[in-house]
């Protein structure tokens, strides 16, 4: 059973970046995404990189969310970049607390992502899909799992309309929190963020960072294969390919893919997967 596919990418620092994005983008496209994402730095400091390449996958035809952070930011300013990117033809926004750039104080007038996502429907009324950030393994900044859920459905109680999570290799951390999200009264549809696995080093810094729980089975083994480029690669397609197979099996609504920006371990997870485009 085939479910719904999103594609994350950044916003290249180069000129050269821009142009292998987008072959990376038609590479994905072949799958038939129901949208590509873009994030955005901290502080808004990649506004032009972000919006520049919302408006690229918007000329290729295809629908664009545009991550969109608060913190640091002022309503004025929020106001204006929603209208800009209205204009655009946006109908899709990923709203985001984020963070401050290093050596910014706090600022600003929003405090939390449920903050913009009111402000969002105030301003806006009903014109964008929004979509909020959620943590099956807890945000390493809440004070309890309880406060986490908590801060989910305050988001969905603002007029938020679905959910994608950070990026995890437990599914059932993920099936946990849905039914504790559901059991907590959040209705909102739960799609769970896919994270290749091509790069031990790469992969434990960035779990570190963010707290996505990397199992002690995942990470031996992967400590095992050393510099073995092809073998962790080959390893990641395995256990990514089957935890896709059993989230879209326990009814997973959809699969949201965090690409960094390459084609080819996303193409080979759907292709073990038996997955074709439109």
């Amino acid at each position: 059973m085939q479910v719904p596919l999103s594609f994350e990418f950044f916003p290249p620092k180069t000129a050269e970046g821009t142009v292998k994005l987008r072959g990376v983008r038609q590479q994905l496209y072949v799958m038939s995404p129901e949208f590509c994402s873009v994030t955005y730095g901290a502080g808004g400091s990649t506004h032009d990189g972000t919006f520049g390449a919302v408006r690229e996958i918007l000329e290729e035809g295809v629908n664009a969310a545009c991550h969109f952070s608060c913190i640091g930011a002022t309503r004025e300013t929020v106001r204006k970049q929603l209208a800009e990117l209205m204009v655009m033809g946006v109908k899709r926004l990923v709203a985001l607390r984020g963070d401050l750039p290093s050596g910014y104080g706090a600022g600003g007038e929003f405090v939390y992502a449920s903050d913009l996502v009111r402000f969002i429907r105030e301003e806006t009324g009903r014109h964008f899909h929004v979509e909020v950030a959620c943590y099956p393994e807890v945000h390493p900044q809440a004070r309890s799992p309880q406060a986490d859920l908590q801060a989910l459905a305050a988001k969905a109680q603002a007029g938020a309309d679905s959910a994608i999570t950070q990026y995890f290799f437990s599914p059932d951390a993920y099936f946990r929190f849905v039914d504790e999200s559901r059991a907590a009264g959040i209705a909102l549809p739960i799609v769970p963020g896919i994270m290749p696995i091509t790069n031990s080093t790469q992969l434990m810094r960035f779990s570190d960072a963010c707290g996505a729980e990397i199992p002690r089975w995942i990470r031996l083994r992967l400590a095992s294969f050393g510099d073995d480029a092809a073998s962790i690669r080959a390893f990641g397609l395995d256990v990514v390919a089957a935890m896709c197979e059993r989230l879209v099996s326990g009814g997973a609504p959809a699969l949201h893919f965090y690409t960094m920006n390459q084609a080819t371990a996303t193409l080979s997870i759907l292709q073990r997967l038996g997955w074709k485009g439109a």
